[in-house]
């Protein structure tokens, strides 16, 4: 006796989230949680603000990217339209901004594991609605929440569907793709998720210049196997072998990465396979594309620029996971003194400032940070994560350190 296969859940009725009433009602919502009518008369008046000793630079381009607001304004939508008792999901983090998640999860939206296991998913039920963050998310789990009948809000940036795009034809070509990137990050597993799930490539993610050469030195003198699949644990596909697997090879990234590094990993691997092959095949064994975010470049280059300008310090405001995030702190650090913060609390006092230090993974504390007895500038960016409102509070809290009232300046 054959027993039949159990009927498949029927997908959800898809729903326009984006329909003028909604939106006109998540525009009233976000302005009010995340807008800075300061910051935004700053930036009409040329990025600058002092008064009596205490200059304020803002970057040209800072805060929030078109992919955030949309991925934000999506969820707030999707509690509009789906009001409780509809449950709604959100895998991880909508964004790296902790102030912008509490205020998802104020909305009553549940998160969950970015890569949630069968355990996790098994109180999730037909008709519930799932949040997917601009990261995107890996394609095993959009299978599962499809196969449950979930409805979907896909909050992916177009910029990492690029990506995407891409690695999916490397991997359709049976080339491996190099991912520059951070192994661990959700927008990386993501797209290593694409790198294999339709063709029969691989994949290698490197994060440092140092990871660049050590692979393209294998890929010119081959090596150690074993040694090197040991360096690179957790960091490429399943049955990926460093002496079959490199001898076709294309570069993609993680949209956050600096455009100037990522470009010098391309460079590196293009030399090693002239090398390896002659440049006449080059081409047959070497692919490149970039899948740099436009964003990210915008607020890079703005804050290459205003850093040519003389500043006591610089702020770097954003969640201490934001990758973009933390590659404008790391331009800094190369200047002048820098501190990464989350918001305005971190600055505890003139004379001690809590900061994110990326190179040992800690917030620290730094004292006498703030000159109080000359006259001093300080530059303020922030990441595409970061709401002006926390710009807001940063400049309040720096001209309260200085005894100063911020409205008497906008005054002058």
């Amino acid at each position: 006796m054959s027993t039949a296969a159990p009927a498949a859940t029927p997908a959800p009725k898809k729903v326009n989230l984006r329909t003028p009433d909604v939106m006109q009602a998540v525009a009233a919502q976000v302005v009010a949680h995340y807008r800075s009518e300061l910051v935004e008369r700053i930036r009409a008046g040329g990025g600058q603000l002092s008064s009596e000793g205490l200059t304020i630079r803002l970057a040209k381009e800072f805060g929030f990217c078109y992919g955030v607001e949309r991925a934000i304004d999506l969820a707030y939508a999707a509690r509009n339209v789906f009001p409780p008792p509809t449950r709604i999901f959100l895998l991880g983090e909508i964004i790296h901004n902790p102030e912008v998640n509490d205020q998802i999860s104020n909305l009553g939206i549940v998160s969950i594991p970015p890569k949630p296991t069968d355990a996790d998913l098994e109180h999730i039920q037909a008709g519930d609605v799932v949040i997917i963050p601009a990261f995107g998310t890996e394609v095993t789990t959009r299978e599962k929440l499809t196969a449950k009948g979930c409805q979907l809000v896909d909050t992916t940036c177009g910029d990492v569907m690029s990506v995407w795009k891409r690695v999916r034809q490397y991997s359709k070509d049976s080339v491996t793709s190099i991912i520059h990137g951070k192994a661990k990050h959700e927008e990386t597993k993501a797209t290593t998720s694409q790198a294999t799930a339709y063709g029969s490539g691989h994949y290698l993610v490197v994060f440092t210049l140092d990871e660049t050469d050590y692979v393209c030195d294998h890929i010119v003198n081959g090596g150690d196997r074993e040694a090197f699949l040991a360096k690179f644990k957790g960091a490429y596909s399943a049955g990926f072998d460093p002496d079959v697997h490199l001898d076709a090879v294309g570069v993609a990234n993680q949209t956050t990465m600096l455009r100037g590094e990522t470009m010098e990993v391309q460079r590196r691997f293009e030399a090693a396979i002239r090398k390896k092959f002659g440049p006449e095949k080059a081409d047959r064994h070497f692919r490149f594309f970039d899948t740099i975010c436009g964003a990210t470049q915008e607020r890079q280059d703005a804050l290459e620029k205003m850093l040519r300008d003389p500043m006591d310090l610089l702020l770097v405001v954003g969640g201490y996971n934001s990758s973009n995030t933390s590659h404008l702190a790391e331009m800094g650090e190369h200047v002048l003194p820098t501190y990464f913060i989350k918001n305005a609390a971190m600055m505890e006092s003139a004379t001690l400032i809590r900061h994110w230090n990326q190179h040992i993974n800690e917030e620290v504390g730094t004292p006498l940070w703030l000159p109080k007895d000359r006259p001093v500038t300080v530059g303020i960016t922030a990441g595409a994560s970061c709401p002006n409102n926390l710009i807001e509070d940063t400049i309040k809290r720096l001209f309260e350190l200085r005894g100063l009232d911020v409205r008497v300046a906008l005054e002058k």
